[in-house]
């Protein structure tokens, strides 16, 4: 399996970044990935966040190894053609070692909203528009990058979108339902190639041996807080 790295531009600024991702890719891990925010709070950060692409080309240009990602790009936060330009700009800084992971999002009055409600910014009330706003999107991205795509998927129905449209899916650990969300995107992907990932806080060593016992290609290693 697969060991990648998550930590939040919401508790640490980007020196304390580069110098983390720096050791994390001297240590061997596959991939680092950025979070999608605007308000660090929203991670349990205490700062603005730095804008996901912006800090992944900032890290293309700190690395030489180490793959990049989202995870994920919130589909409500940009057009297709810009989030596609971004992921491709990446793609090209960096030699080839972007992954795109993109989610749907959430819907309005949820926790996860506030971001959103503060900037005015609409989002769609009712989930099978938000996943149709994900579906159509994937063509456009892909006439534009040709970094894989990977959906966070949090659910059963957004797990078979994945494995029918993208190339791999990630799915919080801890979730209830994550045998099956694992299974309906295995099943929809079929025998083509597809990542199949899970993230999990670093101190969390149940979700760990979960993820191996689930035969995920890749596990997140995420950790939110400052970092030492």
């Amino acid at each position: 399996m697969i060991i990648d790295v998550q930590y939040s531009a919401g508790s640490n600024d980007w020196p304390t970044l580069r110098d983390a991702v720096q050791r994390a890719e001297a240590e061997g891990y596959a991939t680092t990935w950025v979070l999608d925010h605007f308000d660090g709070a929203m991670v349990g950060g205490d700062r603005p966040m730095l804008e996901a692409f912006t800090l992944l080309g900032a890290l293309a240009a700190s690395t030489t190894r180490i793959g990049l990602g989202t995870l994920v790009a919130n589909a409500n936060n940009r057009h297709p053609a810009l989030l596609g330009l971004a992921a491709s700009s990446v793609q090209r800084i960096s030699g080839g070692r972007m992954m795109l992971g993109i989610g749907a999002g959430t819907g309005p009055g949820t926790r996860w909203a506030r971001e959103h409600d503060d900037r005015g910014l609409a989002l769609w009330p009712d989930v099978a528009d938000r996943h149709r706003q994900l579906a159509e999107q994937i063509p456009v991205l892909r006439a534009n990058t040709d970094a894989p795509i990977i959906v966070g998927a949090s659910s059963v129905a957004l797990a078979r979108l994945a494995g029918e449209l993208a190339d791999g899916m990630n799915v919080r650990m801890s979730h209830g339902k994550v045998t099956e969300i694992i299974a309906a995107a295995r099943c929809a992907a079929g025998e083509r190639p597809f990542d199949v990932s899970g993230w999990a806080f670093l101190a969390d060593p149940t979700a760990h041996e979960r993820a191996a016992a689930l035969g995920l290609d890749r596990l997140i290693l995420v950790d939110l807080g400052p970092l030492g």
